[in-house]
């Protein structure tokens, strides 16, 4: 069995959730100097993006104005983070 590592997530309202991954992946992703914390940060961030980007354009019916106005926060957030946009980290846009 592999050996593993905790990291938790605190939500705003105190609420927190820890989950293991395989030692030494995180460090596997890292760039030279960069803390494991950020690497999950980053993961969690790129993750959003993406599903809130699938919801609003890859989903059948028309997005809630709601999910509209959220997938572009995160596009924004995600912007701010990796100086890129997600259309351009994803290779399309619409």
């Amino acid at each position: 069995m592999v050996d593993t590592e905790a990291y938790t997530i605190e939500g705003p309202d105190g609420s927190s959730e820890t989950l293991d991954v395989p030692a030494g992946l995180v460090e596997t992703l890292a760039e030279p100097g960069e803390e494991p914390t950020t690497v999950i940060s980053d993961i969690v961030v790129q993750a959003l993006a993406q599903h809130a980007h699938s919801l609003v354009h890859h989903a059948e019916g028309e997005p809630s104005p709601e999910l509209v106005e959220l997938n572009e926060a995160v596009e924004e957030l995600f912007e701010d983070r990796f100086g890129m946009s997600l259309e351009d980290a994803m290779g399309h846009s619409h």
